[in-house]
């Protein structure tokens, strides 16, 4: 895998890491591959149970796409007449966003510094964010004359409301993390000494939970935000039946009386 991402499993953690903190995490096409092969492989990983998405460096979590090789790329494009350059949408960033938010899994995203464009997209992707006090969160796209990517025109509506995600999208400005704590960006603000460490102890302790159970709360989630009460009450009683046949819950219940503390299996 290319050094621009790191990729480690321990413990049933995966732990994700973009590696370009010289060029503020931007997103090359080595980068983009890397990161979805990452991602989706963490995903797909049974031995792993929660995944912590990080980034090298204090400056930036990801500043979005590589604005130095778009614009060769787009030069190409234009005496091609390609129009491939685009196509990392598709290639790339949607994979990318579908591996996170749909995994089985729970994933925190440990934010840096500046989350812009696609950056912020990959972090509302994640199920958890801690934030560092000095870190901060950007729009961007209609700055470069783009519309949203990265999912961000689905997950930043239902976190901040319509009225606000438009207002950030139509006319983009720095969100410091004290703002998007107060937004709902962030779940939890932290020094940014202090980021790794909390947000590794976060992660961890997840991936020692229930994680059929886990997987099911996200479900649920989403599933409830696009249908109506009724079916929603229908999507709880399949994923709960789901839930209660799991390993984990026999554990937890016969913990739960004998006052111990469970020791989940992850099934």
């Amino acid at each position: 895998m290319a050094d621009t991402v790191l990729h480690e499993v321990s413990d049933g953690l995966a732990t994700i890491t973009l590696n370009r903190p010289e060029a503020m995490n931007a997103l090359n096409i080595e980068t983009k591959a890397a990161l979805r092969d990452a991602v989706r492989s963490a995903a797909d990983d049974d031995a792993v149970r929660a995944v912590l998405l990080t980034a090298a460096g204090d400056r930036a979590f990801c500043v979005g796409q590589d604005l130095k090789e778009h614009i060769g790329l787009l030069a190409a494009d234009r005496e091609s007449g390609s129009g491939q350059t685009m196509s990392t949408v598709r290639e790339h960033y949607n994979p990318v966003v579908r591996a996170l938010a749909e995994a089985a899994k729970p994933v925190v995203a440990a934010v840096n510094g500046v989350a812009a464009g696609a950056g912020f997209g990959f972090a509302l992707a994640a199920d958890y964010r801690i934030v560092a006090d000095t870190a901060s969160f950007n729009t961007s796209f209609a700055g470069v004359a783009l519309t949203a990517d990265s999912g961000i025109s689905w997950t930043l509506p239902r976190v901040v409301g319509p009225g606000r995600a438009t207002d950030l999208l139509l006319f983009p400005r720095s969100l410091k993390a004290q703002e998007a704590y107060e937004l709902g960006i962030a779940n939890r603000v932290v020094p940014a000494g202090d980021l790794r460490a909390e947000a590794e102890k976060v992660a961890r302790a997840l991936a020692e939970g229930p994680t059929v159970a886990y997987a099911a709360l996200k479900e649920s989630v989403a599933y409830g935000l696009t249908h109506s009460l009724a079916e929603t009450l229908e999507k709880e009683d399949e994923l709960q039946s789901r839930a209660g046949a799991s390993e984990d819950h026999a554990i937890a219940v016969q913990a739960f009386v004998a006052k111990e503390k469970p020791r989940y299996l992850g099934r």
